[in-house]
């Protein structure tokens, strides 16, 4: 851990990752009501904000876009909640999100460009699949159920099967680039690797599988003219996959059609008629403008599975706007910084985040994309100026032999 990161703030972003994991998934082997787990996790989002607080009693919080934006982004989400037409659970869920900023505003005293928030979202995810891989084990009638089409789910904890791509996919990103950027070494790397791409096959997901590969490659692109690791990594990729192609063409078509008709493939598993539902629905100049309110993501009972569609029907376009924003100014700052390590990973989890929006839903509510572009917030965020030596103290200078450069 980089000094001067208290331990407590790993603790804080873990009750941050189990708030996001959810309430509503398959059977899990010991019934859990959801009520418990709601109690869980909201208990858990209350323990964060209380132990970021005691930690940053002074209320010192760096200046992030990101934030600031999201805290926008409450402002549409209250306009339209306001009116109850989602019920108070609308309201309920903007508590929610407010209590999840202002945990972010909090951390954000140690957003400093840093790899420390990385390892964070590495351990505590990689957790997170241990207890997925531990119910395959315990029960894998359980872990990979017929409802699902046979794909891992949690059965100790109600994970979904894109949610445990989603998992997997980003720790594998991230420690892949850990290697390149010499930060970690290939035993431990392997530990979390390995498993993970097992876990992500499982799950049949086809979106956390295309965000992995594209994540990958604009993030070792960015990488190429300064690493010769990343040069390397990046020729054995292509290689690799140009033999997989030819070699097993046929069974990566059948894992990536899953057994479906080209009707329901082109539909995106029916995700499309949901799509064109929402979008025709006569709305009133404020639900367009502000939203209906926070929702479970869905309508006509069914899962809406678009981010954007998702913020456009609870939070209008207002919440669109502010969720675009989001991604020009992270993009654009990651553009405009050198190549380095973490803006290697930085793009890596906002490219992931951009392509997942397509078929996922939770740009615009406390979930763990806001939590990984968060990460991202905090790699491109400038180191903190070191305070001023005091008068008649010569300030220490580091030899250039010394210095190490962000990429090697």
């Amino acid at each position: 851990m980089r000094e001067g990161t208290p331990r407590t703030v790993g603790i804080v972003w873990g009750l941050l990752v189990l708030n996001t994991l959810g309430s509503a998934g398959a059977k899990t082997i010991v019934p859990l009501p959801r009520s418990l787990i709601q109690m869980v996790t909201m208990g858990a989002l209350a323990a964060a904000f209380a132990l970021a607080l005691a930690v940053n009693l002074r209320l010192r919080i760096r200046a992030s876009a990101y934030v600031f934006l999201l805290t926008l982004l409450l402002v549409p989400s209250l306009i339209s909640s306001a009116n109850l037409e989602s019920g108070f659970g609308a309201l309920f869920r903007c508590a929610r999100l407010a209590l999840f900023v202002g945990t972010l505003w909090l951390l954000s005293r140690w957003w400093d460009g840093g790899l420390t928030f990385v390892r964070h979202h590495i351990r505590l995810y990689f957790a997170v699949l241990g207890s997925v891989a531990a119910g395959l084990v315990v029960s894998p009638g359980a872990a990979l159920p017929d409802l699902y089409g046979g794909r891992l789910v949690g059965a100790l904890w109600p994970l979904t099967p894109p949610q445990i791509g989603q998992y997997a996919a980003v720790i594998i990103g991230l420690t892949v680039l850990l290697v390149l950027g010499r930060r970690t070494d290939r035993t431990s790397a392997a530990v979390v690797i390995v498993p993970s791409l097992v876990l992500l096959a499982l799950t049949h997901t086809r979106t956390a599988t295309l965000g992995l590969l594209i994540g990958l490659a604009l993030a070792i692109g960015s990488l190429v003219l300064t690493s010769a690791a990343a040069r390397r990594f990046f020729a054995w990729a292509v290689l690799c996959a140009a033999v997989a192609a030819v070699a097993l063409g046929s069974v990566l078509q059948a894992w990536f059609l899953r057994g479906q008709s080209k009707e329901n493939f082109s539909s995106l598993t029916g995700r499309a008629k949901v799509w064109d539902a929402l979008l025709a629905a006569p709305r009133t100049p404020s639900e367009q403008l502000f939203g209906t309110g926070l929702g479970d993501k869905s309508f006509g009972g069914l899962p809406i599975d678009n981010s954007w569609l998702a913020v456009y029907h609870e939070q209008g376009l207002t919440g669109v706007a502010l969720v675009a924003a989001v991604f020009v100014v992270l993009g654009g700052v990651a553009l405009l910084r050198p190549p380095s390590l973490s803006r290697a990973c930085a793009i890596f989890l906002i490219s992931y985040c951009a392509i997942a929006s397509y078929t996922e839903a939770g740009l615009g509510d406390a979930s763990p994309y806001l939590l990984h572009l968060a990460v991202a917030a905090s790699l491109l965020a400038t180191p903190a100026a070191a305070p001023p030596a005091p008068p008649g103290v010569p300030r220490r200078r580091v030899p250039r032999w010394a210095q190490r450069s962000e990429v090697t």
